[in-house]
């Protein structure tokens, strides 16, 4: 067969057979059907494979997910409490004090993202929509701060009844709700929220472009949206992309928390300009959440940490192990914590 894509090997029986002497010295396509130009219907069973890989794909992430914090979210209740993100610290500020010390710094990151995005106090949210609720730690806390009726929608269905059960024991059960959902097809009608809020859980979300669109569906108009995540650094203009060990460190985080490929803060807000929202702005809060993971990490290194995390499960113990390249992401500048608002217009 190589030698039939010679100029020179053809023959001329060969020639005359599939070239005419004034033609180019390519074989015939007919010589070689496999090579053909696809057709319409060969395009579309490709496009369609694609596709089922990627439902596939996330379909499995998304299981990988539940079952990650169904394993999970005793443990870390049982030693942080109500709240599974962040604290936010001054900087410079000696944190290395007792768990309530971040116990507190978790609620004041819940402050200051109210505050950046500009929640006005005479003018409280009514109804809240928590995306990524985890055990319902930040909607028992809106409900009671603002005397809002919340929902909050997870994958794990051990987080959704143990949030249920933690606003009865709270006297919230009216305010605050909780159930199985998918961020992705959150299965609530447009305009139903005026604050829609996202307390780390978008850097799970595969599709980001679905993610950012369905946040903007359910908010009602004027209604603010809050999403704090993880990113990795924003791009220069002379970058594609992040450089290959940057890639390589982010995989190894991937891999345990079940989390899909990163995007950076400039890429969100490409996305809600895209969809004409208003307000729009950004923080890079990675200075204010650096003794977090060192915290995390003394935790479970403690009798109790050690002991739970024993009994826990496989998934749960390779998420402890990647804490240290959570540290180390920050310090080289690769991960950023970012906070990002808008305004869906009236």
């Amino acid at each position: 067969m190589a030698e039939l894509l010679r100029c020179r090997s053809f023959q001329p029986p060969i020639f005359s057979r599939y070239q005419s002497p004034s033609s180019s010295c390519r074989p015939h396509p007919s010589f070689f059907p496999s090579i053909r130009r696809p057709t319409a219907s060969t395009k579309a069973a490709r496009v369609t494979t694609e596709m089922a890989v990627v439902s596939t794909d996330q379909v499995l992430l998304k299981k990988g997910i539940a079952d990650l914090y169904d394993e999970s979210s005793g443990v870390w209740e049982d030693i942080w409490g109500d709240h599974m993100h962040h604290g936010f610290y001054d900087t410079g500020v000696d944190v290395s004090g007792s768990l309530s010390d971040h116990r507190a710094a978790q609620i004041r990151m819940i402050e200051e993202a109210l505050c950046f995005a500009g929640v006005p106090e005479e003018k409280r949210p009514k109804n809240v929509v928590d995306v990524g609720c985890g055990i319902g730690g930040s909607s028992r806390y809106l409900a009671k701060k603002y005397g809002a009726k919340c929902v909050g929608i997870t994958l794990s269905p051990v987080q959704a009844e143990r949030a249920n059960a933690l606003a009865a024991a709270q006297g919230l059960s009216d305010k605050a709700s909780f159930q199985v959902g998918d961020a992705l097809e959150q299965p609530f009608p447009d305009g139903q929220f005026d604050l829609v809020w996202s307390m780390e859980s978008g850097e799970h979300m595969p599709d980001k472009e679905k993610f950012v669109g369905e946040l903007v569906r359910v908010a009602a108009p004027g209604g603010r949206i809050i999403i704090v995540t993880w990113c990795h650094r924003n791009l220069s203009p002379s970058e594609e992309s992040l450089q290959t060990w940057e890639k390589d460190h982010l995989k190894k985080i991937c891999d345990a928390y079940y989390l899909p490929e990163w995007c950076s803060a400039d890429d969100y807000v490409k996305l809600l300009n895209s969809l004409s929202l208003e307000d729009i702005r950004t923080a890079d809060w990675s200075e204010y959440v650096a003794p977090f993971w060192p915290a995390v990490i003394r935790s479970a290194l403690t009798w109790k940490g050690l002991i739970s995390l024993l009994r826990s499960g496989l998934k749960t113990i390779r998420g402890a192990l990647v804490m240290p390249l959570m540290i180390q992401g920050f310090k080289k500048g690769v991960i950023k914590f970012v906070v990002i608002t808008c305004r869906k217009p009236q």
